[in-house]
């Protein structure tokens, strides 16, 4: 990640990145880091001892495949490209709003399909008051 004033931060991908929350430009919830698509200095292939760098993080699905068995092709994995990362904190902040992500279909789809369809479902708790 690229620091304001042009300075790398490094990170420890286990502590700072899998598993966090990932909050999109309104600060609405986009997933959780599942996984890191990593690449070469030129964007190449990953070797061991040589620099590496996070080109994607992947949220969805990645988890659930790796519990039940199986694998996502690398073209339907959720990605979310590096350059859309402002902030790594307690969260991940995004610089885009969620609506603009292929990556958090699932989510929306979950959402809209099964549970709008439970009572209580389709409204926001947090409206009433």
């Amino acid at each position: 990640m690229t620091e304001p004033r042009g300075e790398v931060r490094l990170v420890d991908a286990r502590l700072h990145l899998l598993s966090r929350q990932v909050l999109d430009a309104d600060g609405e919830p986009a997933g959780a880091v599942d996984d890191l698509a990593l690449a070469g200095p030129d964007g190449g292939e990953v070797e061991a001892g040589r620099e590496t760098h996070v080109e994607a993080i992947l949220v969805g699905p990645v988890l659930a495949t790796r519990l039940f068995g199986g694998r996502v092709p690398d073209s339907r994995l959720p990605r979310i490209a590096w350059d859309d990362v402002g902030h790594v904190g307690t969260a991940i902040e995004l610089t885009v709003p969620s609506d603009r992500l292929d990556a958090v279909w699932v989510e929306r789809w979950v959402r809209d399909r099964l549970i709008a369809r439970v009572p209580g479902g389709r409204h926001d708790p947090e409206a009433e008051g």
